[in-house]
């Protein structure tokens, strides 16, 4: 979910796929949404609630999203460049993502120390799991329960995907410009995933994160790889097919009865392949400049959001844990402001001065608009 910019391959001036920038930026706030509902239910029917508490759903979204720009921008540099390439492409990354997980987490640290201070119980912030955190391998299979910041758990999946994407397009050269075997292979993904988690005995995405949340990303990952395989090979396209196929997936599995597992990742490729190639009022409604903007700073409210919430809870929210609307304003206020600060005093600073020191044993890779 940390790629700001998207642009379409063109032999002229390539044009900036803002659609998707927005579509990452409303998808951050459904997680905040998602993650605050229980503090709505005195303001919100039990029908918006319900709506809200899929919003982990947007996370999955977040993960085809981000294979399908890793694709797009380093596929040819990476498969050309070998394992010089292959480490500049992953010194970018962690330039990208650390620096500011590394500021929510001490962030973390400090409320943990203030807590030990004031004698209050410590919940959910064991020091035995701090390294794994710091190291961003804490949703890597070792632990049991998420711990510390909680939405950077796929974060900790999206560092395993970044270390494994040189391997992805190694092998993925034979699909390249290969329309139908890309969609083939996805398709066997798909069936993959659900077979996964019918297994587990897992009727949603967002059940047993430690445990399954490693491969949801990963498969979610490499589907966005394969439908920018599709997009680019794509000589005539047109958006209706993907919208037909994504509407009559969800209708068809919703009144056969079937698991979150078999419904939605499906309709999450061919829906956001749809919206690509859309040129409507929806398409527009995304690339609009506040659109943009919030998909912009979307790695900061990400990551900051529950954090904030934390803090605020304690500041201003009674034993009851229930906010009013002044109080959901003010919130949501103060995220749009802390989501502003921390990606202009932090996030790219800290990623440029990063970059402007990667090692000079690495081989240069062409300038990235996801960066």
């Amino acid at each position: 979910m940390s790629e700001p910019h998207l642009h379409e391959p063109s032999e002229r001036r390539p044009r900036h796929l803002d659609s998707l920038t927005g579509l990452r930026g409303i998808a951050a706030w459904l997680v905040v949404l998602y993650h605050i509902r229980l503090s709505l239910v005195s303001i919100l029917p039990p029908g918006v609630i319900a709506v809200l508490a899929r919003g982990y759903l947007a996370v999955d979204l977040f993960f085809v999203l981000s294979g399908f720009v890793m694709w797009y921008n380093y596929a040819v540099p990476l498969a050309s460049g070998g394992p010089r390439a292959a480490a500049r492409f992953l010194w970018r990354r962690m330039a990208r993502i650390w620096p500011l997980h590394l500021l929510i987490l001490g962030g973390f640290v400090l409320f943990r120390a203030a807590l030990n201070v004031s004698g209050r119980p410590v919940e959910g912030l064991p020091l035995d799991e701090l390294p794994l955190q710091v190291l961003l391998i804490q949703n890597w299979g070792f632990t049991h329960e998420l711990a510390w910041n909680h939405p950077a758990w796929s974060i900790s999946t999206e560092f395993a995907a970044y270390l494994m994407f040189p391997a992805i397009v190694a092998a993925g050269q034979p699909i390249m410009g290969r329309r139908r075997l890309a969609i083939a292979i996805a398709a066997l993904l798909l069936a993959g995933e659900y077979a996964l988690f019918t297994h587990r005995g897992l009727r949603t995405l967002g059940a047993d994160i430690p445990t399954m949340g490693l491969w949801r990303c990963l498969i979610g990952f490499m589907l966005g790889t394969l439908a920018c395989v599709i997009w680019q090979a794509a000589r005539s396209p047109r958006a209706w097919p993907w919208a037909l196929f994504a509407t009559g997936w969800i209708a068809l599995g919703s009144v056969a009865g079937w698991p979150e597992t078999a419904i939605v990742p499906p309709a999450i490729v061919t829906a956001m392949l749809a919206l690509i190639y859309d040129k409507g009022p929806l398409a527009r409604f995304l690339a609009s400049h506040a659109a943009v903007w919030l998909g912009e700073v979307s790695y900061s409210t990400y990551l900051a959001h529950a954090f904030l919430f934390l803090v605020f809870k304690l500041l201003f929210v009674d034993a009851s844990l229930q906010i009013g609307w002044a109080e959901l304003a003010a919130y949501l206020l103060l995220l749009l402001i802390a989501s502003w600060a921390l990606y202009r005093l932090i996030e790219k600073p800290a990623q440029r001065w990063l970059n402007a020191r990667t090692p000079g044993w690495t081989r240069p890779l062409p300038a990235s608009p996801a960066e």
